[in-house]
């Protein structure tokens, strides 16, 4: 992993540790002692989140368009993911589905040189061969 990508990512989880503490902090509240505690947290919480805004820009990755646009229409990026998996897999069946036909197109269209031409069946043979087919089936 990318050591400047590495840096960010421990700032990021202590950031999220830090909300993590403010919550529990929060939930089980004990008076003065935890108000101490949580004016500590929240100093540690912008401590991380300043150091986190200073070092997040040397990171950089491309996210498609098509992402931003999902999350920013309040949609979950996995759903996209999701859609764009079973988008692919539509078209490598379409896809598949073709090569099976060509191919079969190819034998027949193959065999039926071969009966009209005999005189190339060992050129056929050998085009058909490299290319993946059979004539004899």
């Amino acid at each position: 992993m990318d050591p400047v990508l590495a840096e960010v990512e421990s700032k990021m989880k202590a950031v999220i540790q830090n909300l993590y503490n403010l919550i529990v902090q929060g939930v089980d509240h004990q008076g003065p002692a935890t108000q101490e505690a949580m004016k500590q947290e929240i100093t540690r919480l912008v401590e991380n989140l300043l150091s986190l805004s200073q070092s997040a820009p040397s990171v950089r990755f491309d996210i498609p368009p098509e992402v931003t646009e999902y999350v920013e229409r309040a949609r979950n990026p996995k759903i996209y993911t999701r859609e764009l998996v079973e988008a692919t897999q539509r078209m490598n069946q379409l896809l598949k589905g073709r090569c099976d036909a060509y191919a079969q197109m190819r034998d027949i269209l193959a065999k039926d040189i071969v009966l009209a031409m005999p005189e190339l069946e060992n050129d056929v043979r050998k085009v058909v061969r490299s290319t993946g087919g059979s004539i004899d089936g």
